[in-house]
């Protein structure tokens, strides 16, 4: 079996990654500022670029400002495990696809799955609307006064009105001695 990151190319992870994150052109994650000047690569990640800031001097990379930022996973890995969930592997398989620990693939999965939730705008809903299949609950979570009225009474009442103490001692098997 061929792992899925050899197929992979980490130049082209970073160029798509650099297109996603600056559509216009780099930016500083800082400040904002488009006056940035490219300082070289990452001397441990080739395809990664560096760069300074000329409005507020920070030093930044492709990673700056990204759930990427910080991990010690290559971008390429990222990107496969990113994929590989969206065709619905679980997390030992995407482990397996990619050549990595499962609890690592467990961390990342759970970085992608909020990183997905935080970017996703919060629906507003208009107009009508219409809902099918209201659940409701049949119990008395949120009523404790409820609880405690019940409670009160005595044993808690069974099948056909006899409290379920009461039902236990007659069907309960007695000894043969």
């Amino acid at each position: 079996m061929i792992p899925l990151t050899t197929l992979l190319d980490d130049v082209k992870c970073y160029e798509v990654l650099r297109s996603l994150h600056w559509p216009e052109g780099v930016t500083c994650p800082h400040c904002q500022s488009s006056q940035v000047s490219k300082l070289g690569r990452d001397s441990t990640q080739p395809a990664r670029r560096k760069y300074r800031c000329g409005g507020c001097g920070r030093h930044f990379d492709d990673l700056t400002g990204t759930i990427f930022a910080g991990r010690h996973q290559s971008l390429m890995a990222w990107i496969g495990c990113l994929y590989l969930m969206g065709l619905n592997l679980s997390n030992r398989q995407i482990a397996h696809a990619l050549s990595l620990n499962e609890d690592d693939v467990q961390r990342m999965t759970e970085q992608l799955r909020a990183g997905i939730v935080a970017s996703q705008p919060t629906p507003m809903l208009s107009g009508e609307f219409e809902c099918d299949e209201v659940y409701v609950v049949a119990g008395h979570k949120g009523h404790p006064e409820t609880v405690k009225k019940k409670g009160a009474r005595g044993a808690a009442v069974g099948w056909r009105g006899r409290p379920v103490a009461e039902r236990w001692k007659k069907s309960s098997h007695r000894s043969l001695a």
